[in-house]
């Protein structure tokens, strides 16, 4: 089996560009689609069973050396003919989600600090600078296309809005996209870029003062995943004493 058989070309081509975002897109999705590929089995079935689950470690941990995902880059898969599903398997499986439950913790911190909460009056000041901003590439000299694929970024951006918090990263895009375009698209430039830089300086207010009242802390760098086990202790050789104490004491 190959990786297409837990992950569609369509999720692939979606993974984020983030390395370790994308191991835990991936893992995500191949756990889905096992878990519905085995649904149903019975013992019969163990050797389908079997091999799905093979499988799956063999392309998580394939997925995992290309992407350069630690541990995994420098772990090996169990040759099939000494796959036991009841000991790899499980114990793989249990280590796996030690290490993704890292990811989602390690992804939740840094999409806090790359988005801000709005406050509800400063959405509605912003929803009336991206209303102003429709009206102005419905009028705008620019193709159908081009017209109704700024719609289409304005309509997310708008989503995202909606969110409890708002990725500043969206809003960097959308903005990008809006300031590139050639003055002469715009029915009035000035009026165009005055919105959007009412939009700016709105979430860059509220990411200001939300960094003033939680202080939060600067980004460190990205932490190595732990294990989920530490090593075992290296007995301390004995040299013969307590060998030598426990015959001392034998009554023979």
């Amino acid at each position: 089996m190959t990786i297409l058989n837990f992950v569609s070309q369509d999720e692939l081509d979606d993974l984020d560009d983030d390395p370790r975002i994308a191991f835990m897109m991936l893992v995500n999705h191949a756990q889905r689609s096992l878990s519905e590929q085995t649904k149903g089995l019975t013992e019969e079935d163990w050797q389908q069973r079997e091999e799905l689950r093979h499988s799956f470690m063999n392309v998580v941990i394939a997925a995992a050396k290309r992407i350069e995902i630690e541990p995994f880059v420098s772990m090996e898969v169990p040759r099939f003919s000494d796959f036991k599903e009841n000991v790899d398997y499980r114990q793989f499986k249990a280590d796996l989600d030690h290490y993704i439950t890292q990811l989602v913790i390690d992804n939740s911190i840094r999409a806090k600090r790359d988005s801000v909460a709005i406050l509800p009056d400063s959405k509605d000041r912003i929803r009336k600078y991206v209303h102003a901003l429709r009206e102005c590439i419905e009028k705008g000299n620019m193709s159908d296309a081009k017209r109704e694929a700024l719609l289409k970024k304005l309509d997310l951006f708008e989503a995202e809005l909606e969110k409890r918090r708002l990725n500043i990263l969206v809003v960097a895009r959308v903005v990008l996209e809006l300031l590139a375009l050639p003055g002469g698209v715009w029915a009035s430039v000035d009026v165009a870029h005055k919105l959007i830089s009412n939009i700016m300086q709105t979430v860059a207010e509220a990411k200001s003062a939300e960094q003033e009242t939680r202080q939060l802390t600067p980004t460190a760098p990205t932490k190595a995943l732990s294990p989920p086990r530490t090593k075992e202790p290296v007995p301390v050789p004995t040299f013969g004493r307590v060998a030598d104490i426990i015959d001392d004491n034998i009554p023979f």
